[in-house]
């Protein structure tokens, strides 16, 4: 099993990266995520997954473990293959997509070229209690109040309760008040949970 292919980045498309290491080229498929993230590198690091088929032996690429985690998970949904949660990763950054599946913003989903409604909320029913394990660090979720409070929610969830519970509490407390760190914000819902 590769664990991850860390060499000299010989090729970059939107949709592929060649990435050689003691003279092996490597054909990896990656997501435009990861594509904006290789851009204008010479050098490069991706966490792999491996599909082996009969007819073919496909590598994935991603910048992080967490990304890569979130990869698996989508594609142990039923009816979402690996050229479907390509197309997700794609089109909604790692913390972007946790959030549309603990908020079960099916509407976000769907907006993901391949995706129906149907699809949509298999995704969320089927990972809405995994997605909160995956411990996912955002810049962006740092800055926005939004994502302080998704990232409270996963650790409520990490620490052991339950989503909606966890959900529900901190909904209100950043209501209540906004300017509440994510320290104060996990800390207040410990008490009232």
């Amino acid at each position: 099993m590769i664990e991850y292919i860390k060499g000299d980045l010989v090729e970059l498309t939107p949709t592929s990266a060649v990435v050689e290491t003691n003279g092996i080229g490597y054909f990896i498929n990656i997501s435009l995520v990861t594509y904006s993230e290789l851009n204008g590198h010479k050098q490069c690091k991706l966490y792999v997954y491996e599909a082996i088929r009969e007819d073919a032996y496909v590598l994935y690429g991603f910048t992080t473990k967490e990304e890569r985690a979130l990869f698996l998970q989508l594609i142990s949904v039923s009816g979402v293959g690996v050229s479907t949660a390509r197309m997700i990763m794609s089109s909604l950054s790692a913390a972007e997509l946790q959030e549309a599946i603990a908020t079960e913003n099916s509407a976000m989903l769907k907006n993901v070229k391949g995706i129906g409604l149907k699809t949509a909320q298999r995704i969320i029913v089927d990972l809405r209690d995994k997605v909160g394990k995956t411990a996912l660090t955002s810049n962006i979720a740092s800055v926005s109040s939004r994502g302080v409070v998704s990232e409270a929610v996963s650790a409520l969830v990490m620490l052991g309760f339950q989503q909606s519970a966890a959900q529900k509490v901190v909904d209100k407390l950043a209501t209540q008040n906004p300017g509440l760190s994510l320290e104060q914000l996990v800390k207040k819902a410990l008490q009232m949970l």
